[in-house]
């Protein structure tokens, strides 16, 4: 008798979900120049950005963090008014330097520049504590 034990470990994930047609979405992983958003650039240990990106996010309002590993992370920004909830992905390649992210709302079509601006928010804030370029 053999005794087998699952040998499925969690994969660390590389990409990011994609962005829907609507225009309520960006990743730095698009095809498209409608939803694509530049990186952030790692300019220190790809670890302590990592963790200056999830200082970033829980600094944002009405932003919570409910998964995060070693090199990814999901958070929700729910909006002020309205409620609406809006997911926030991020995955860090420390070999290529960069922390690739996505900001997308769950429902509606036009999020009017909302996710663009958070995302280069978070950028702003990480240029300014000296980890991205």
């Amino acid at each position: 008798m053999t005794l087998s034990m699952p040998t499925e470990a969690k994969e660390a994930r590389t990409t990011l979900p994609p962005c829907p047609s609507s225009p309520n979405c960006v990743s730095s992983q698009a095809a498209d120049s409608d939803h694509f958003i530049a990186p952030f650039k790692i300019k220190v240990k790809p670890e302590a950005a990592f963790a200056a990106l999830k200082k970033a996010l829980s600094e944002q309002s009405r932003t919570v963090i409910t998964e995060s590993t070693d090199t990814a992370l999901h958070a929700e920004a729910t909006s002020l008014i309205f409620r609406f909830v809006d997911d926030v992905d991020a995955i860090l390649d420390a070999e290529a330097a960069v922390i690739q992210v996505r900001s997308a709302s769950r429902v509606g079509y036009s999020d009017f520049g909302v996710n663009r601006r958070r995302v280069e928010a978070l950028r702003a804030a990480m240029q300014q504590a000296g980890a991205i370029e």
